[in-house]
């Protein structure tokens, strides 16, 4: 390739950088590994309801660990689909942070509805508030995911 003009070098450049966005903005978890984390969540829910102190603390810090493990492995390859692998300049490196923080308000958001339902008299306000926060996982992580990535620019 000899012989560029600048303004063709330029736009060549251009259409690369847009690709390389495009493909970054794609790249998020699995469906499956919300689905895996929202039956974890109703699980705690139904063990902060029913099950002893113990058991609460235990199957927590299990989860939180567990979850570190898993989460840690899918973000590292950044796959979007079996086919596609990113490097994590690519993917951006803050997902990792996106997701802990949206981990974060999700935990805020069960406990502000456990306590909510528990003041309205609720037998089971663990459970009810684990199946709610649940099923945003299920059905709207990925959506989630992708839309605060996009604000945080991630």
């Amino acid at each position: 390739m000899e012989n560029v003009a600048p303004d063709q070098a330029s736009a060549a450049l251009d259409t690369v950088e847009r690709a390389r966005r495009r493909v970054a903005e794609e790249v998020g978890l699995p469906r499956g590994y919300w689905w895996a984390m929202a039956a974890g969540w109703v699980v705690l829910g139904a063990i902060g309801d029913l099950g002893p102190q113990w058991l609460i603390i235990a199957a927590t810090l299990i989860f939180g660990a567990g979850h570190s493990f898993v989460a840690s492995r899918l973000l590292n390859g950044r796959r979007r689909t079996d086919q596609v692998q990113v490097s994590a300049a690519v993917a951006g490196r803050r997902t990792p942070i996106v997701v802990v923080g949206m981990l974060f308000a999700l935990v805020a958001l069960t406990i502000g509805l456990a306590m909510a339902l528990d003041a309205d008299g609720d037998r089971n306000p663990g459970i009810w508030a684990g199946v709610l926060v649940a099923a945003i996982i299920g059905f709207g992580g990925p959506e989630i995911l992708r839309v605060l990535r996009h604000w945080l620019r991630a």
